[in-house]
């Protein structure tokens, strides 16, 4: 028989070896597990249903900052991109069936919109989750990530590992712009594979307004998708826009509290961008209890900190979340934008505003006092949870056309 003697520096080098892969393997799966340890069978998914310049991008973070969340920023923004020649009537199917595989951590539909050669969704870096492991070793998941020191330290995102990561959180949320009515929803309400919840920003128009015009040229081509590509008068195509966002909103919510269909009774929840300015930790508290999310000490300083700051916000900070006075900016409206456009947006916007509870000014002088607030209590208002509870959940015939894929041809 062969015996063999063992060195034992040699012994006492692989024991040491052995003993730091062991802390790096079990260090690296705690990193994977803190929070969620393993891939939820029963996963919440969330719509984040807005319109550009209402505060969303930072609702958006809201979310994506939570540990328990995986978060993209505006999917459909590759549909609108590729299709730019479409009109919104003709791509929300597209779009509604784009959020269908997300929610489901399938990104092979990427593969449609994005060019050869290049894997990277829009606004990646502004999701926590992918700047996070496995994704990338930048920032553990317990703490609140940096859109900035993400872009310089992660590279663009592989789509098996999206898919990967999204499997990995008890919540997927994704926020929207790209919306315009509930119906086109309605399938993925019904879909017993999503347990879907619909959370709707709204702002002052006003407000809209003067936000869209720091950053018009962004918005060019979404706003020919949102009027259909028709030839409209340069001066007049923020009106139109506006008009049309505003009838929107008041469509969603109107399908939702008025008459919702039974499948719809509480998964659908209407918040002011003015509400959450003026009290931004209890009301995403109550965001994030809809939606089966807890508060964390760390996420309240966070929201506390970003909306209590000294900034007034830029054209260069435009798209990103920095520390401001959130009050201020909601307010920001009343003594920047001229009276005679102010004017003009109330005659476009009346209906809407005056069932979300936006109070109209009839004066300059009124417009730019400060002192009269023009924002109606939720309580006083018909779509207010309170003076909802009555209401008949019976839904109109028609909307059954969309509760099926319905014929429709594929654009991609």
């Amino acid at each position: 028989m062969l015996h063999y003697k063992v060195n034992p520096n040699t012994m006492k080098f692989l024991v040491i070896l052995c003993g730091a892969a062991l802390l790096l393997v079990s260090g690296w799966y705690m990193q994977l597990s803190l929070y969620d340890p393993q891939p939820s069978n029963d996963k919440v998914h969330v719509l984040l249903l807005s319109s550009w310049r209402s505060g969303s991008s930072f609702l958006g973070q809201v979310f994506s900052q939570h540990p328990s969340v995986f978060y993209l920023m505006e999917p459909g923004w590759h549909v609108w991109t590729q299709l730019r020649q479409n009109g919104a009537q003709a791509l929300r199917m597209a779009v509604r069936d784009l959020l269908r595989s997300l929610f489901q951590c399938d990104f092979s539909v990427m593969e449609s919109y994005l060019p050869e050669n290049q894997k990277e969704l829009f606004m990646w870096s502004h999701s926590r989750a992918l700047c996070s492991p496995p994704a990338c070793p930048l920032m553990p998941r317990n703490q609140l990530s940096n859109k900035t020191h993400c872009q310089q330290n992660c590279k663009p995102r592989d789509l098996k590992i999206v898919e990967q990561v999204c499997g990995f959180y008890s919540h997927v949320v994704y926020k929207e712009v790209r919306i315009f009515e509930l119906e086109s929803l309605y399938p993925l309400l019904l879909d017993p594979n999503l347990n879907l919840r619909i959370i709707h920003l709204v702002r002052d128009p006003r407000g809209v307004m003067r936000s869209k015009e720091e950053v018009a040229g962004y918005l060019a081509s979404d706003n020919a998708i949102v009027l259909e590509q028709k030839p409209i008068n340069e001066a007049k195509v923020q009106y139109q826009v506006m008009q049309e966002i505003c009838r929107s909103h008041l469509r969603i919510n109107k399908r939702a509290v008025l008459k919702p269909p039974p499948f719809l009774k509480g998964r659908y929840k209407l918040v002011r961008y003015e509400d959450v300015t003026r009290n931004p930790v209890k009301e995403i508290k109550s965001l994030y209890q809809f939606v089966g999310l807890e508060m964390t000490t760390q996420l309240a300083t966070w929201i506390y900190q970003v909306t209590h700051g000294k900034g007034k916000g830029s054209i260069e900070e435009a798209f990103d979340i920095t520390s401001r006075s959130a009050t201020d900016i909601s307010q920001a409206w009343r003594t920047m934008l001229p009276h005679n456009k102010v004017k003009r947006v109330q005659e476009v916007c009346e209906e809407a505003m005056s069932y979300l509870g936006y109070t109209m000014v009839n004066s300059e002088i009124e417009q730019k006092n400060l002192y009269v607030d023009l924002l109606v209590p939720q309580e006083q208002l018909s779509w207010s949870p309170d003076k909802t509870q009555h209401l008949d959940n019976s839904y109109n015939k028609n909307d059954k056309d969309f509760l099926t894929d319905g014929p429709h041809k594929k654009l991609h």
